[in-house]
């Protein structure tokens, strides 16, 4: 019993000896099986690799390289047209409308009449102020058309006679002196015959003040006149300016008070377009600028230039008002209507832009298929701006990246380039300088890329119908693919 129990470590010594014998063959074979499958894999790969670019289709399509091209930094503006001179024309007077001369839409002249009150009262008032003129020039003898700067206050009638009697009186003293001094009068009758000359004295320039009085009083009985005159020419108003009558508030018999309007009257030969850019633009804006409007039911832009701005900003809306001057000699446009502007804040603005055919849009992604080493793949972009035909890119592209002109025909694929792009692009781009815009393809101007028409196809190259080179090509390629296969094996 003693002598089994003694045996049992030896035996599991020896078994796990053997474990460990045998784990490091099954890797020595383990690791020379990897080693000899290699090989193989990485042919297989390549193979695999190489099926599946040669499975990608071939396209022709026409190539695009973008550049940097001038692209003016524009603000849009809401607004509308409003006339050059607008005026309500009101009543100076108070009474009743007899006559009424216009009606609304009618082109009237400067000084023609609109509407004519009731003249009775103030025909009447010119009457009474030409009777008190006519009574203030007879005080002072100036007869009707004597001018008052001829009349010399020491010739009027009431002067004469009040320097007749002083002159009198004078020579009064001077006798009553003469019998003082030989003592035939007495005191008593000297101071009487004084005083008589003081009292005739004071009443010659009494009389003289008088006249003076009356002079200026004619003065105001000449404007008593021109007043009552002036208020029986206002019963007829009148036009203030040439222009048109854009509302009319009364008719014949209506009642009017004093400042109570008559009719609207406008001028536009000559409008003004007023709209607002935001606050964060209102440094950029400057007289002179151009602006483009496009006007509701005229189909085509009007071209006009800044011409107002506002000292200050709307402190409500934080927006900067400015006016623009639009010319409307015909008659063509109304106020008020309702124009959408584009000011230019910065004509030197450059940009990346494409033709609008070279952009996919697709649930609200945007992108382009770009051409990197002669394969085609999709690079997402940021639209901006979009102008007519063209669009401006501000991210996913660089100046001298090539890209499909027309989008629908994008997919991943091999492009067939021309053997030396680089100058058949700029020979493109030379040849698209040197034409005028109207005969550019697709309407691009010569300054944004350059078109790269890929070489006509032979026959052995032309793609079959489901995108994939003709089967010719393609055994070819196989049958040299195994050629190779096979030397390799040799080797």
């Amino acid at each position: 019993m003693s002598d089994h129990l003694s045996m049992r470590p030896p035996r599991r010594v020896c078994l796990s000896a053997r474990l460990q014998i045998a784990l490091v063959a099954l890797n020595r074979w383990y690791a020379v099986g990897l080693l000899l499958c290699l090989p193989a894999c990485s042919r297989v790969g390549e193979e695999s690799a190489a099926e599946v670019v040669a499975e990608l289709p071939v396209i022709d399509a026409s190539l695009l390289t973008v550049e940097m091209q001038s692209w003016p930094k524009t603000v849009r503006s809401h607004g509308s047209l409003v006339a050059d001179e607008a005026a309500v024309v009101g009543s100076r007077l108070e009474g009743r409308v007899e006559d009424v001369y216009v009606d609304l839409g009618d082109t009237v002249k400067a000084g023609a009449p609109l509407v004519t009150l009731s003249q009775a009262q103030f025909t009447l008032k010119v009457a009474q102020a030409e009777a008190q003129l006519l009574q203030t020039r007879s005080a002072v003898g100036l007869n009707d058309g004597e001018p008052v700067s001829q009349l010399n206050p020491e010739n009027s009638p009431p002067v004469l006679e009040q320097k007749a009697l002083w002159n009198e009186a004078r020579a009064n003293v001077e006798r009553a002196m003469q019998l003082r001094d030989r003592n035939s009068i007495t005191v008593a009758d000297f101071e009487q015959v004084a005083a008589t000359a003081a009292v005739t004295e004071a009443r010659y320039k009494s009389a003289l003040n008088s006249v003076r009085e009356k002079i200026a009083l004619i003065g105001v009985r000449e404007a008593e006149l021109s007043l009552a005159r002036e208020e029986l020419n206002d019963t007829v108003i009148r036009v203030p300016f040439d222009g048109l009558i854009q509302q009319k508030q009364v008719s014949a018999g209506t009642y009017v008070r004093i400042g109570d309007s008559i009719a609207t009257v406008v001028r536009t030969d000559v409008l003004r377009f007023r709209g607002t850019i935001p606050e964060r633009h209102a440094l950029s804006l400057t007289k002179g600028q151009s602006v483009e409007l496009q006007i509701e039911s005229v189909p085509a832009p009007v071209s006009v230039r800044v011409t107002r701005i506002s000292p200050a900003l709307d402190l409500l809306s934080r927006s900067l008002l400015f006016e623009a001057v639009v010319e409307n000699s015909d008659g063509g446009l109304r106020s008020g209507l309702f124009a959408e502007a584009t000011v230019v804040i910065d004509s030197q603005s450059q940009a990346i832009v494409i033709p609008q055919s070279a952009l996919s849009e697709f649930a609200g992604a945007e992108k382009v298929w770009k051409v990197v080493d002669g394969k085609c793949r999709e690079q997402a972009v940021l639209a901006g701006e979009r102008r007519g035909q063209l669009v401006e890119i501000l991210e996913g592209l660089e100046s001298g990246d090539v890209v499909l002109q027309d989008a629908a025909l994008g997919k991943p694929a091999l492009i067939r380039m021309p053997v030396k792009l680089d100058e058949t692009l700029e020979s493109s781009r030379l040849s698209n300088r040197s034409t005028d815009k109207s005969s550019d393809p697709g309407g691009l101007p010569s300054a944004i890329s350059s078109i790269t028409e890929p070489p006509e196809p032979t026959e052995d190259e032309k793609p079959t119908a489901n995108g994939v080179k003709s089967a010719a090509v393609q055994s070819g390629a196989k049958e040299s693919g195994s050629e190779a296969a096979s030397s390799e094996n040799s080797e």
